[in-house]
């Protein structure tokens, strides 16, 4: 069962990672400036991770495929790490959508 992270980095911002049940990061967020705002990703998450079309496959400089899950409103509220192989990152992206929706959260302190 997958799961999500919260966390503060060392700037002060919350981040949450989204973790497959093998507990490998399958999609990390951006830095929030409230722990309420960084819940509210999760909920973004949750509600755009089933619908294929919110999924930006894109190509690092290096060739490497990576993906973007966008909000309806376009904005970016998580990406991928750099896969392999664009196999590797359909994988990811399965991964995204099957265990999004019913992850638990849970918050780590460092």
């Amino acid at each position: 069962m997958g799961k999500f992270e919260i966390k503060t980095d060392k700037a002060g911002k919350y981040r949450f990672n989204l973790k497959a049940g093998n507990g490998q990061v399958i999609l990390s967020s951006q830095g929030y400036s409230s722990k309420s705002a960084c819940e509210n990703g999760i909920e973004s998450v949750r509600a755009h991770a089933p619908d294929d079309g919110n999924f930006e496959r894109n190509t690092a400089k290096d060739g490497s495929p990576f993906f973007n899950l966008k909000a309806s409103n376009g904005q970016v509220i998580g990406n991928s790490e750099m896969y392999s192989s664009e196999s590797a990152m359909e994988n990811g992206i399965s991964s995204v959508k099957k265990n999004a929706p019913s992850a638990s959260v849970e918050e780590i302190s460092e």
